[in-house]
This record gives structure tokens, C-alpha cells and sequence, in this order.
């Protein structure tokens, strides 16, 4: 949350040349309820099950850059199914520039509490052996800009999928 996987992947699949699909939005398009009332209806258990039928969904589609929300991971089922749909990079930020990104957003139900930083701080500690688990790449987004990310993320998928390499 707030490490830039929307902005940067949008980037990203407009650089490549790919379709851009973020995964929080297709849930909300698919179920024609904005995230906020998934949460208060349904529950996080209703959301993370809305997320994992998305990201299984998105097994036939190629040339396709995804961000999925920072939750994701708490799935194994999803866990499995990111590694097996291609190249999985982890952006991560320091928890003051996450929080400074995120407090501008009101949206967030996860950080709908008494204290949003010390609760995203424990969202980031917990997730961070998934995420690790997860990802094949991993990037530092709190000192970089977003065209500085994406060349970043193109290399290292270019090496990842031998691009780079001479005949």
C-alpha cells in the first residue's frame, strides 16, 4: 500500500507496450461495488475471495503488466498463482514515505483505525516473508522516481526473461 504498484505499473505496461490490469479494479468493475462497501459488507474474508478469483482469471492473459493490492499475498493460493503468471516484483518504501503516499488517500479501509501509520507499519511487518516469499525482484521505491522505477523494473525483467541476450 503506497509503494507505487499502481502508478509504476501503469508506467510500466505503457513502456512495454502491454495491457495495464489492476486487480483492485477489476473486483470493483466485476462486482459493482466500490472496495470500501466489499470490506463493510462482506467482510475482508469476501474481498480476499474476490481478489483470488480475479487473480486466477488472469492466467490466459499475456503481455500484461498486473498490480494486485498489497494483501494479495496473504493467500498461498495467490502466492502460487502470481509466481506462475510471470515476472513478480515487489516494490517496498520506508513507513514514512508510505504513510506520507497513503495519508492523502481516505479510501483505504485497512486504514480506517485510530492510528493509520502505526497500523500500516503492521500491515508491512507482516506481509514483508510473503512479499519476500512472492516476488522474484524486489524494489526500493521510498528515493526514486517513477520513470527511474520502471527502467529499473524493465531491466530486471529484460535479465529475468534473457532479453538481454546476444545470439
Amino acid at each position: 500500500m503506497g509503494s507505487g504498484k499502481s502508478s509504476v505499473g501503469r508506467l510500466a505496461a505503457k513502456a512495454l507496450g502491454f495491457q495495464f490490469l489492476d486487480t483492485d479494479q477489476t473486483i470493483v468493475e466485476r462486482s459493482g461495488r466500490p472496495i470500501s462497501e466489499i470490506f463493510a459488507t462482506d467482510g475482508e474474508a469476501g474481498f480476499r475471495a474476490l481478489e483470488t478469483e480475479v487473480i486466477a482469471s488472469l492466467a490466459h492473459i499475456g503481455r500484461c503488466v498486473i498490480s494486485t493490492g498489497g494483501g494479495a499475498v496473504l493467500s498461498p493460493r495467490n502466492r502460487e498463482l502470481l509466481r506462475a503468471l510471470g515476472f513478480v516484483v515487489c516494490l517496498t518504501a520506508s513507513d514514512d514515505v508510505l504513510f506520507e503516499r497513503v495519508s492523502r488517500n481516505t479510501k483505504r479501509p485497512l486504514l480506517q483505525t485510530e492510528n493509520p501509520r502505526e497500523t500500516l507499519a503492521n500491515l508491512v511487518h507482516e506481509r514483508n516473508a510473503l512479499y519476500s516469499e512472492t516476488a522474484h525482484w524486489t524494489l526500493d521505491t521510498s528515493n526514486i522516481s517513477q520513470t527511474g522505477a520502471v527502467d529499473a523494473i524493465i531491466a530486471a525483467a529484460k535479465d529475468a526473461f534473457e532479453w538481454n541476450r546476444t545470439p
